[in-house]
């Protein structure tokens, strides 16, 4: 047993490290070999910059901070391009405890996981930066003057963009709950109403705290439970073993 479970942290180095080296090659690439740093990160301040007054940049207070916030986004950029081979790594390291027909999940499972959360980024950036901006600038007194900090707005827009990414993940976590056997579809249609309740509260802890960006996170977790809700029976029938269709 004590060799069995040795192995296996041994697999899950293997696989921690093929995962690493994944994302620090696309870093190199971006950052030393093609330098795409500064473009991202101007990219990344189209919606910011379009919501100021005409003639309004963005500062910098620290004195790394124009190398260093451009580094740390190309980082998260390069985890977001290795993401499938990151979630291929993590199901390949389950997959010898599964079946032979619950195999069969892992491929759709990688690539929807990384749409959705590709989407979940793409909402955020195009749809709600876009909004939400622009009501808060709209609504700030005249007397003052914006000049957003590039740190404070990477922070910001790094931790709305991950918080979308993620809930965007809701409707794999339905198909796995109910694949594995954990969670049944009837109940988790009778715990329905709960969860719009913890969709309001998550968007009220993650989002900022106005109620537009608090409906543009809390809305799209319930539409995308009932959209798991209605896929999660066809991943259990596809992947069903032959014994559970004799059933």
């Amino acid at each position: 047993m004590e060799d069995s479970f040795i192995s296996h942290l041994i697999e899950l180095r293997s696989r921690v490290v093929k995962s690493a080296l994944s994302v620090l090659v696309i870093f190199c690439v971006l950052y030393f070999i093609w330098p795409r740093g500064p473009a991202i990160y101007d990219f990344m301040a189209r919606p910011m910059i379009a919501a100021l007054p005409h003639g309004t940049n963005m500062i910098a207070t620290g004195i790394i901070s124009p190398f260093l916030i451009p580094m740390k986004l190309t980082f998260l950029v390069s985890f977001m391009l290795a993401l499938p081979w990151v979630l291929y790594q993590a199901w390949a390291f389950i997959a010898p405890g599964l079946y032979a027909h619950e195999k069969r999940l892992i491929a759709p499972l990688v690539i929807s996981s990384t749409l959705l959360f590709v989407f979940g980024v793409a909402f955020c950036y195009f749809f709600v930066f876009g909004n939400v901006f622009k009501v808060i600038y709209d609504y700030a007194p005249h007397a003052i003057k914006i000049s957003p900090d590039i740190e404070s707005y990477f922070d910001f827009v790094m931790t709305m963009c991950l918080g979308f990414g993620i809930i965007f993940e809701v409707p794999i976590v339905v198909i796995v709950l109910v694949r594995m056997g954990l969670v049944s579809i009837e109940k988790l249609k009778q715990i329905r109403a709960y969860v719009i309740v913890a969709a309001f509260a998550i968007a009220a802890v993650v989002a900022p705290p106005d109620i537009m960006s608090m409906i543009f996170m809390a809305v799209p977790i319930c539409v995308l439970y009932e959209v798991g809700l209605l896929v999660a029976p066809l991943f259990v029938r596809v992947t069903q073993a032959p014994e559970e269709k004799a059933s």
